[in-house]
């Protein structure tokens, strides 16, 4: 009787110890790198969370875990490399048998996370909004960088608003010749986004055009603040010719010559197809400056570069007028290339803007006027059969 009880005891106590075995379970799974490649010894914390309890274990050579001995229950895993956590893996439920499969794809991870940001960024730039699908995939981290775009966002439409109504206010003045108020706007536009090109250019147009209507130390004032202007403007675009040429038209203005033939040679080598226009526009500029000879250099500069540039040659004839010399009786005799200079205009450009005042200089210098002056650029007739 006494053997008979002590089998049931010994088959009651089997059974509890198989009972106890069967409650131990294991997690283990597979790290690839960023790389796509295994990661050796990497971190993986194992942290139950029904019941305190943690269990952490490195992965081999070849990015495998294993952890065996683990109580049945819910487990939060996660891989860490260099002290930083990596990804994880929450609400993990252990069972009885095969071990539970933990895997980490830190290479799709990261891809997942960099399409992300640029979903978070693109929404917070344009105000767009998150959807309830990125709203739940995101960190800590992705929210904060989130609200943060979105607030730079809409401090940057405000001053874009204030930027735009900046230099649509001072543009307006500019065209209605309110030389004082387009400065006024446009400085603040200046000062809203330092690195608009357009706004120094009519900044700098601003300030000379109201300097040209003031004298003494107004107008040098007015001038250089322009100059400085465009300055600002090249700072920005050192290529731009038009700047350039427009810098040596006023450098011109101050009598600053040197400067001001080394700016229009800047813009002929930036663009060479406008070259002999902007030689022709410092010296018309020279010559409401009342530069004469400076102006003339300039023009006669213009048709060296671009022969067929009209309105060099009637202006460089004005000039050449200037130094004719005058008889007891009114007869003009004028110096070589007087004549040539207007004629020459005059079969560039027959019916153009000076055409008239050109034959009526060449009429009184006693010049030959031809009548049939045709077009240069027009096709020739065709020969007859």
């Amino acid at each position: 009787m006494k053997f008979r009880n002590l089998v049931v005891a010994a088959a009651g106590a089997c059974l509890l110890a198989l009972t106890s075995f069967a409650q131990i379970t294991a997690i283990e799974g597979d790290v690839m790198g960023e790389d796509g490649n295994p990661a050796a010894n990497a971190a993986i914390k194992i942290v139950r969370t029904d019941i305190k309890g943690n269990y952490p274990c490195k992965t081999n050579k070849k990015g495998h875990f294993f952890y065996n001995g683990l109580p049945l229950g819910t487990y939060t895993v996660s891989v860490e490399m260099d002290g930083k956590e990596m990804d994880v893996v929450r609400g993990v439920r252990t069972r009885l048998g095969d071990p539970v499969p933990v895997n980490f794809d830190l290479q799709k991870i990261a891809q997942t996370k960099k399409a992300l940001s640029a979903q978070l960024s693109a929404a917070g730039s344009s105000g767009s909004g998150l959807t309830k699908e990125q709203e739940r995939s995101m960190t800590k981290e992705d929210k904060e960088k989130y609200e943060k775009i979105a607030k730079e966002r809409e401090a940057q439409m405000k001053k874009n608003k204030e930027l735009n109504d900046a230099y649509t206010t001072g543009t307006a003045a500019m065209e209605s010749k309110d030389y004082d108020a387009a400065v006024t706007s446009l400085t603040k536009a200046s000062e809203l986004d330092p690195k608009q090109l357009a706004v120094w250019q009519h900044l700098a147009e601003a300030y000379i055009a109201g300097a040209v209507k003031k004298s003494g130390a107004d107008f040098d004032a007015g001038m250089n603040k322009g100059i400085e202007a465009y300055g600002k403007a090249l700072e920005l675009s050192p290529s731009d010719a038009g700047t350039h040429s427009n810098l040596a038209i006023a450098l011109g203005k101050l009598k600053k010559f040197p400067e001001a033939t080394a700016e229009t040679e800047k813009a002929a080598q930036l663009d060479p197809t406008k070259a002999g226009q902007f030689y022709y526009n410092l010296g018309a500029s020279l010559v409401n400056a009342g530069q004469s000879e400076q102006a003339s250099a300039a023009f006669k500069k213009a048709i060296e570069i671009d022969p067929k540039h009209a309105d060099s040659y009637y202006q460089y004839g004005v000039y050449l007028i200037s130094k004719a010399s005058f008889a007891a009786d009114g007869k003009v005799t004028p110096v070589p290339g007087t004549v040539e200079a207007f004629q020459k205009y005059l079969e560039l450009a027959p019916t153009g803007q000076f055409a008239d005042p050109a034959k009526a200089m060449l009429e009184s210098l006693n010049a030959k006027v031809d009548t049939a002056y045709k077009n240069p650029n027009a096709p020739a007739p065709k020969k007859k059969k």
